[in-house]
């Protein structure tokens, strides 16, 4: 059974008051990382970004296509709230295995257009067209000068896969619940864990899902912040790293399968913000350096993972204008070293706040997936001599 648009909304709600001032992070538990975070420690923590969800929980027992159980949503990140102003933006695939629509235009333009939305993999056809919709809703869109019927709408969705315990083949996620997700995306603190694309998502074989974390850099003079948001569904147990720490081979039970996976499989979506004024070539970069991250974690990019990055500055307002000069601004490439720093540092800390957030779920035939014990954490992070209390 599906949920209704009004079930989903107070999912949507509940779970964003419970994420802000509730739920415990990766540095309350005393997990040691390196960098300064912004105030919410969130992607939101550069100006202007803002990010909704919908979340999908519905139905137990056998998997009956069409009818549930359902453990999915959608995610959406705007990259200046509601305001029609172009980004510019670079991607990045460390293995291809997944999709990403939308970035060809990316690559082509320099430009980010419009919203970002994660959901599942076989939902990407109607959030895409939901994400349409919805621009041309709220004429989010700049028509030809001389032809104000005449635009066009290219949105970036990216998916990962979430078939082991949502019933994926009911295709739940509808028109309605991705207009949800982006009227409802707001700025400050931000829900991680079972929310929004990530709900039924699975991190190293512990629960996954949303999450997200942010850096301040002092940079020629002036300080910026670099944001990251990863929906995170990849891994192998054996492999998993938090802090140094061989955090896979401490806690070896908590399977959702009877034995443990041999090979990775799975994806991971990071979205990169940053206000430092970068030029598409330069995102491209920042974005390139989430892989680095992944390394931290334990990951390989196996053949079956679909690992793809968008990273994107909100500086230079107006820079995708048709018409007239635009003035930019850029930093020098030699002066990059530290925000690629940031990118690693907070796209890493994301995905362990994805694991730190998420809760054991039951889904599809019973399929349980564990969530990653804390208190189990904290005594394999002291005994490898990691554990510290640094708060939020």
């Amino acid at each position: 059974m599906k949920l209704s648009l009004a079930s989903c909304l107070m999912v949507l709600l509940s779970a964003t008051a419970a994420a802000a001032e509730l739920q415990p992070r990766a540095r309350d538990l005393g997990v040691p990382f390196d960098g300064t975070p912004g105030p919410a420690n969130a992607i939101t923590d550069v100006a202007g970004v803002a990010v909704g969800h919908t979340t999908l929980i519905s139905g137990e027992g056998k998997l009956v296509p069409g009818q549930g159980p359902v453990r999915t949503g959608v995610t959406a990140i705007l990259p200046r709230g509601r305001t029609y102003d172009p980004v510019f933006a670079g991607w990045h695939s460390l293995n291809g295995n997944g999709e990403m629509t939308g970035t060809t235009w990316i690559t082509e333009s320099g430009f980010l257009e419009g919203p970002i939305l994660i959901t599942n993999t076989h939902s990407v056809g109607v959030v895409r067209d939901a994400a349409i919709a919805w621009q041309v809703e709220n004429r989010l869109y700049d028509a030809l000068p001389d032809e104000p019927d005449v635009f066009w709408v290219m949105p970036v969705v990216a998916e990962t896969y979430d078939g082991d315990l949502n019933d994926i083949n009911g295709f739940h996620v509808t028109r309605e619940h991705v207009f949800a997700a982006l009227d409802g995306a707001q700025a400050g603190p931000v829900a991680e864990g079972n929310v929004g694309g990530g709900t039924g998502m699975v991190t190293h074989e512990f629960k996954g899902g949303i999450g997200t974390a942010s850096r301040q850099v002092e940079l020629a003079g002036a300080s910026y912040t670099v944001g990251a948001l990863v929906q995170s569904n990849y891994g192998i147990r054996r492999a998993l790293r938090i802090a140094g720490v061989p955090v896979g081979e401490e806690i070896t039970d908590l399977l959702p399968g009877k034995a443990p996976q041999v090979e990775e499989r799975g994806s991971i979506i990071v979205v990169i913000a940053t206000d430092a004024p970068l030029l598409p070539h330069q995102m491209r970069r920042v974005a390139q350096r989430a892989s680095l991250a992944l390394g931290r974690m334990g990951s390989y990019a196996s053949n079956g993972s679909g690992d793809i990055f968008v990273a994107f500055s909100t500086a230079n307002p107006g820079a995708a204008a048709r018409t007239g000069r635009a003035r930019l601004e850029m930093l020098p490439n030699d002066a990059l070293g530290p925000l690629f720093l940031a990118t690693v540092e907070a796209t890493e800390e994301a995905i362990v706040n994805a694991l730190v957030a998420a809760r054991t779920m039951t889904g599809a035939n019973g399929y349980t997936v564990h969530a990653l014990p804390h208190d189990r954490l904290q005594i394999a992070l002291r005994k490898y001599g990691r554990l510290q209390n640094r708060g939020r």
